[in-house]
């Protein structure tokens, strides 16, 4: 690789980080805001304001399961750059937009667009990188993307401090922006531009995943293996205060500074399972040792975590760290499909996952039963159904650490 070449890596990574930095910016960002910023349009009631501020969010978690979709299968047809510029001009648009609502109706609707837009962003830089690094190396070019984006969080929950929530989402629409300018100097990936010269292959083709047992069951298998980095940062992090109220905390929990701890774990643990997937030159072992510790990260949460309210933040950050293992459940996305598929599925697997969130919600409501300790309870079930499943699905999976990666479907 000569000089100009790795210059044009170097910015492809910070624009591919900086672009999940906007990512996990905007998405920590509603969870630290949602209760001013409903109430700034008038839903004044704690009743009105949960009921609402869930369904938002599960809207935006819509938006990004459909955009998902459709940003991998552009990025398949079109490229990885067009996913990039494309993305990213939508989000931005509809967060400068969201600084202006002045009811829910339209709240739901921006929410919805930003998270559409906001789905193409991982996937893209995920998979633009891993074509475009040596099979030994592409692990560190991820690591940097996840473990960049998730600062985001830190800095989202710093700014909702600091700044009206209008401001806020003004502040989200302009790096938006400016990250749209820093990519014109961005070149496509290689191995998609000898694909492009290969008419006859099928390019983007989602069916291609449905077309016998084995290749949707891989498909399936990788998505149900990121569900559990979600499900516990969504009930014990970023329901941080209905878990603090189950427990019966003398000090109820605030939300911002829960996912503001939870964050600058699962940004030391996205280095860390990187790291450690490079040491071990694997990334079922890597996923292993942190579903387990995704376990006992509960575990304590439920035990120490409740006794005080600085072992409450402190069971967070090692719940956010154990969640870690983000960066490279992406890029096992990213190795397990050909080049004809591959930006389907690694824009689709991470939207799921995180799409994921409202069906985990969903079932833990049903699984609610009067009596003490009932919410925390749902909660459990439905993590015992995930991380079975995902235990499940590891073992299904193949080895990839070393493999090629010019291929086809």
């Amino acid at each position: 690789m000569n000089q100009t070449q790795q210059k044009g890596l170097k910015l492809l990574i910070i624009v591919a980080a900086l672009g999940y930095f906007v990512d996990v910016y905007d998405l920590v960002l509603f969870g630290v805001i949602r209760v001013p910023s409903l109430k700034g349009i008038g839903i004044t009631s704690d009743a009105d304001i949960a009921f609402y501020g869930k369904m938002l969010f599960n809207y935006q978690m819509y938006g990004m399961l459909i955009g998902g979709i459709f940003w991998g299968i552009l990025g398949d047809k079109k490229g990885r750059l067009s996913v990039l510029f494309g993305s990213i001009f939508l989000y931005s648009t509809a967060n400068v937009l969201n600084g202006m609502i002045t009811s829910v109706e339209q709240y739901k609707i921006l929410r919805f667009i930003a998270g559409f837009g906001l789905a193409g962003e991982l996937g893209a830089g995920i998979t633009l990188v891993s074509e475009s690094m040596s099979k030994e190396k592409r692990g560190y070019g991820t690591t940097i993307i996840a473990s960049v984006g998730v600062i985001g969080a830190v800095v989202a929950s710093a700014f909702s401090h600091k700044f009206d929530w209008r401001i806020n989402y003004y502040i989200g629409g302009a790096m938006g922006f400016a990250l749209l300018i820093m990519r014109i100097g961005v070149a496509e990936s290689g191995m998609y531009k000898q694909l492009a010269q290969k008419e006859k292959v099928s390019k983007g083709n989602i069916l291609m995943l449905f077309r016998n047992m084995t290749t949707f069951s891989k498909y399936f298998s990788v998505i149900v293996v990121g569900i559990p980095i979600w499900y516990v940062l969504n009930s014990f992090v970023f329901f941080s205060k209905e878990m603090g109220q189950a427990m019966g905390m003398a000090e109820i929990p605030v939300p911002a500074k829960a996912i503001m701890f939870g964050y600058i774990g699962l940004c030391v643990g996205d280095i860390s399972s990187g790291l450690i997937s490079q040491f071990l030159k694997s990334r079922k072992k890597t996923i292993l040792i942190f579903l387990i510790l995704s376990m006992l990260s509960v575990l304590f949460y439920l035990t120490v975590g409740k006794q005080n309210i600085t072992y409450f933040y402190v069971a967070c950050t090692f719940v956010g760290f154990t969640g870690g293992y983000w960066a490279v459940f992406n890029v096992t996305a990213s190795e397990q499909f050909g080049t004809n598929l591959r930006s389907t599925v690694t824009t689709s697997t991470p939207n799921f996952v995180r799409g994921a969130v409202p069906l985990v919600n969903i079932l833990a409501a049903a699984f609610i039963k009067k009596g003490e300790q009932s919410y925390i309870n749902s909660y459990l079930y439905v993590g015992l159904i995930v991380f079975v499943l995902a235990f499940a699905a590891l073992f299904t999976l193949k080895e990839t650490f070393s493999k090629d990666l010019d291929y086809v479907e």
